[in-house]
């Protein structure tokens, strides 16, 4: 008899302090994912993707990995979304980044973790190579920056920008 009422009272501990060490290690930033933190993986996603650009185009890849991160189509983490087969560079998460261009990057990832979005993105949550073009229907540009193209995926009926704008450095000489 005491050991089942022992048992009893030893699970809600036992669920007690994994909820504190869980609280614990939200707070610090950590995630599931390869122990990668939200802001690691913010930033692996930001140099990957834009890391030759300017910040415009950091915060650009930003603002879609948070889009992501908001919707319900995609999972509710900033490393989950990063961490998605087939949505970022190969390697996101494993390649090694040099340390030449991170205070650029880091700086940026802080700002969108923070809360700054970019103007220009609204609800777009894809991106490609702005050089590159697809005949989809369905893609409805919002801005051209960082070597990256942004765009919306809309009913074809609802879609006013099918082509790529110019790119934004080119409109404001950045």
């Amino acid at each position: 008899m005491r050991d089942s009422v022992s048992m009893k009272f030893a699970i809600p501990k036992l669920r007690s302090s994994a909820c504190i060490a869980c609280t614990a290690l939200v707070l610090a930033g950590c995630s599931t994912l390869g122990g990668k933190s939200e802001m690691e993986c913010m930033e692996r996603a930001m140099y990957f993707e834009s890391h030759r650009s300017s910040r415009d185009g950091l915060i650009a890849v930003g603002s879609v990995v948070m889009n992501r991160v908001e919707s319900s189509q995609f999972p509710d983490t900033v490393c989950g979304v990063v961490g998605q087969k087939g949505q970022f560079a190969s390697g996101v998460l494993s390649r090694p980044m040099s340390e030449r261009d991170l205070p650029k990057v880091r700086e940026a990832a802080r700002a969108v973790l923070g809360g700054e979005r970019h103007p220009l993105i609204g609800n777009a949550m894809f991106f490609h190579n702005a050089q590159r073009r697809f005949s989809y229907g369905n893609m409805h540009y919002v801005l051209v920056t960082g070597g990256n193209a942004f765009y919306e995926k809309r009913r074809k009926n609802l879609v006013t920008q099918p082509v790529p704008p110019p790119p934004i450095e080119e409109l404001t000489g950045r």
